[in-house]
């Protein structure tokens, strides 16, 4: 007996390391897989829907609606007795699934409707990648389980494997942007996804035969485990829930905010998912780096935060506000997910733990990526979510019971004080609007104090929501501002506050501007004049002056992008112009005369032909155009399929013998000229670039950056001459050209740091 124990103990020792190692490295393949289809298959269906950042967050509320799927399947299956009968479904569903691969759009889901998107989307990423998806969503919580029955001394707490999961999560979305999009073309990604989800098959397999292997004492009957470990009750299960819907709400609110209201750069969605996932990772850590205890003291200061930042707006320090929007969500979500971390159950009870934080997670996303977008004209989502993160705390035993009546009455008497000036007028109401910012900072420190003096969660909540209500009677904007909501994002209309400007925006973005009152204060008549990048001697208007020039006869245009209809007023008597827009509120707005007059003056039968540009402007007669104009923008982000070589295929046989194509790449974040002299360039035509620093701004005449392409320097009149102000600018030879198969975000950022403005 003695003789046979040193021998078994370096066997015990290497099954064990050779358990560890397998499970590990199949846990972080699978989540890599998870997480980087998302950004895969999003960019695949983008084209579909112009490009928009709902898109995003629509994936992501079925991203997170199948976790919950998968979930719930290997909760279910792990309730069966047998060992074997789970390693062979779950192994047979990855088969399966594999037949179904490599990923791509099924057939039928070719065009979407004129309305419903969101549902639509939700049809097809369910039919595309629905069933490989779902098998992967099973793996983490199905091979944890199985980690605890192959009787490893880590199994009694094995949630330090759903650490190893999240960073290979966050691996796979910060690699995305940075490696695999601008090194390797669509489809060369969706073969090397294909490959690693065959090599996790074998690892899946190899993880099945090493649980059939362990010694069969090692699998506790449920019986005796749930004499162990009590069940948690319905009231736990309901807290984890909420506790993993705020941060699965506030990740999705956070992304719409930056998209909307700071920045619409594309490389910036995945910003909060990464940290969302590093949260994850950070509290199921043996040993966190960052204490529950700091992160829970944060917490307040982290909701007042984000009060302070919402009064701001989101022009003043472009860096420190995004910066600080993420960090606040970064705070929050540690918190909320460390109390997850600290109430998790025995293991037991694994499985059913993250059933209830998946269905938190879609419960979550639910209400912001589809129910919100429907029921608010604004990112309403982002305050409301803030606010129920008060909930999200632990409960406190309160100091001082016995004021609370006087509380709650003086925070009565302050929302009236505050919130009574705003339907008046007089000096009070133009010092809180002048002093917004202030009186909100103001009563969010109050907010973060109260929180630290050991009152209740209600009495906290009480007045963060005061701090955030002030938010919305008292905006950012100058001036008074509505909002209209869509598929496709929020956009403001403003007039400013002397009520000579008209102001369409996308967030902090401009995209058309009109002059309603002259300088003297009495109203503009007669047809208005194009402002903003399309004032006459911009690029837009240059370009087209050259074009009718060049022709001599009444042009026929057709323009991707309606935006306010500044372009309406741009065509001269006898000319046919066509519009092409994928938003059907953005056409409504325009239309409206109490926001713009662009159409109702110069055009009011105009019908735009509705839907995505790459599918409706194909249905266009070859040679039918003598101009085509690209002005398709949701704020700073560009939609990147109607910029690539095939992009430009389509316009150019569109396009009349001696006809040219406009594009207006105009971008705060992206580098975009060189782009379209690429993709020119590989369509046989040459390009000039129009660049210019107006200095107009105060009279809402901006700066203009725009590409005109033609297949001869004759074809684009005086804009090829020498003393012009365009520039023949030749396709850059070290730069990839953009196709629907690739595209380089990254590297577009990148140029305009790099250049700046030039």
């Amino acid at each position: 007996m003695s003789s046979s124990q040193p021998s078994a103990a370096p066997n015990s020792a290497s099954r064990n390391r050779l358990l560890l190692t397998v499970y590990t490295a199949a846990i972080f393949v699978s989540a890599l897989l998870l997480f980087s289809v998302q950004p895969l298959f999003t960019k695949m269906v983008l084209p579909r829907l112009g490009g928009s950042p709902a898109v995003w967050s629509v994936a992501m509320v079925f991203f997170q609606s199948l976790l919950l799927g998968g979930y719930a399947y290997a909760h279910y299956l792990m309730q069966l007795r047998s060992r074997v009968l789970p390693v062979i479904i779950h192994v047979l569903l990855l088969v399966v699934a594999l037949l179904t691969l490599p990923l791509a759009i099924a057939t039928g889901w070719g065009e979407p409707p004129d309305s419903g998107y969101a549902f639509w989307l939700l049809g097809l990423f369910a039919v595309s990648i629905g069933l490989p998806f779902f098998a992967l969503a099973a793996n983490n919580p199905m091979l944890q389980a199985w980690f605890v029955r192959t009787g490893h001394p880590d199994g009694r707490d094995p949630y330090f494997l759903y650490a190893s999961s999240n960073i290979g999560s966050f691996l796979a979305l910060l690699s995305y942007p940075v490696l695999l999009e601008p090194m390797f073309s669509l489809r060369t990604q969706n073969l090397i996804w294909t490959s690693g989800y065959g090599l996790l098959i074998v690892l899946i397999a190899g993880c099945g035969f090493l649980l059939m292997r362990s010694p069969a004492i090692a699998v506790a009957s449920p019986e005796a485990e749930e004499a162990a470990a009590p069940a948690p009750s319905w009231m736990q299960r309901l807290r984890w829930i909420f506790l993993a819907a705020v941060p699965s709400g506030l990740l999705i609110a956070v992304t719409a905010h930056i998209s909307t209201d700071v920045a619409a750069a594309p490389l910036l969605w995945v910003l909060p998912l990464s940290l969302y996932l590093l949260t994850w990772v950070l509290v199921f850590q043996s040993r966190p780096l960052l204490p529950h205890w700091l992160m829970l003291m944060a917490m307040p200061l982290a909701i007042a935060g984000v009060i302070v930042l919402l009064a701001v707006g989101g022009e003043q320090n472009l860096l420190l506000t995004l910066g600080g929007h993420q960090l606040a969500f970064f705070i929050i979500a540690m918190g909320c997910h460390g109390e997850l971390a600290q109430s998790r159950p025995a293991a037991r009870y694994l499985t059913g733990f993250y059933v209830s934080l998946s269905f938190g997670g879609m419960v979550g996303g639910l209400f912001a990526g589809l129910i919100a977008p429907y029921t608010f004209s604004w990112i309403a989502e982002y305050p409301i979510l803030v606010a129920l993160a008060v909930l999200c705390l632990p409960a406190r035993v309160g100091r001082y019971a016995g004021w609370r009546g006087l509380y709650w009455l003086l925070l009565l008497i302050a929302a009236v004080a505050l919130i009574a000036p705003s339907y008046t007028t007089g000096k009070l109401f133009n010092w809180l609007d002048t002093q917004r910012v202030y009186v909100i900072a103001a009563v969010a420190m109050i907010a973060m104090i109260v929180s630290r003096l050991r009152a209740s969660r209600l009495e906290y909540l009480g007045i963060t929501v005061l701090a955030l209500a002030l938010l919305r009677i008292y905006p950012a904007d100058d001036g008074r501002v509505e909002t209209v909501r869509s598929f496709f994002g929020v956009h403001k209309i403003q007039v400013t506050a002397n009520g000579q400007y008209h102001v369409l925006l996308h967030g902090t973005t401009i995209h058309g501007a009109e002059k309603y009152l002259n300088d003297d204060g009495t109203p503009v008549t007669g047809r208005p004049e194009p402002i903003s990048y399309y004032y006459k001697d911009g690029g837009m208007g240059q370009a087209i002056a050259a074009m009718r020039a060049r022709k001599g006869a009444p042009l026929r245009v057709a323009v991707i992008g309606l935006g306010s209809g500044s372009l309406v007023c741009a065509q001269a008597p006898g000319e046919n112009w066509k519009f092409f827009e994928i938003d059907q509120t953005m056409v409504d707005t325009a239309r409206d005369p109490k926001y713009f007059s662009y159409i109702s003056k110069c055009q009011p039968d105009i019908k735009p032909v509705i839907g995505d540009a790459r599918l409706t402007f194909t249905k266009e007669a070859d040679g039918a155009y003598d101009l085509i104009i690209v002005d398709a923008y949701s704020s700073d982000a560009i939609p990147i399929h109607l910029a690539t070589q095939e992009a430009m295929a389509i316009y150019k046989a569109k396009l009349a013998p001696d006809g040219a194509v406009v594009m207006h790449v105009s971008n705060r974040h992206l580098e975009l000229a060189s782009v379209v002299t690429g993709i020119a360039d590989a369509n046989g035509l040459k390009s000039w670039v129009f660049n210019e620093d107006t200095g107009r701004d105060a009279e809402y005449i901006f700066s203009t950056n725009v590409v005109i392409s033609a297949r001869n320097d004759a074809d684009v009149g005086t804009i090829a001459q020498p003393s012009s102000s365009w520039t023949l600018t030749p396709a850059k030879p070290d730069q990839r050209v953009w196709t629907d198969d690739y595209s380089n975000i990254l590297g577009a950022v990148w140029r305009r740091l790099r250049d700046g403005d030039t």
